[in-house]
């Protein structure tokens, strides 16, 4: 399939190519450039990965703080 850039380097990725890989608005994605090719590809976000598969016994008063002193455990 062919694709034109426009005059603001936006391309439109048809639709049989979307469907096909399941990109849909809102859909995260990686992009690069292997030689002269620019590759797209679709990125699952961490909090789709991980949605349910945690359960917390209480939600935390302050989140950051939270997450702060498990990333100064984690590097201990």
């Amino acid at each position: 399939m062919i694709s034109r850039v426009d005059g603001r380097g936006r391309i439109l990725i048809p639709k049989g190519v979307r469907d096909s890989v399941g990109l849909s608005e809102g859909t995260l994605i990686s992009i690069s450039v292997e030689g002269d090719s620019i590759v797209i590809r679709k990125v699952e976000s961490a909090a789709d990965r991980y949605y349910g598969r945690f359960k917390a016994r209480r939600w935390p008063e302050d989140l950051d703080e939270v997450l702060k002193r498990e990333a100064v455990r984690w590097s201990d």
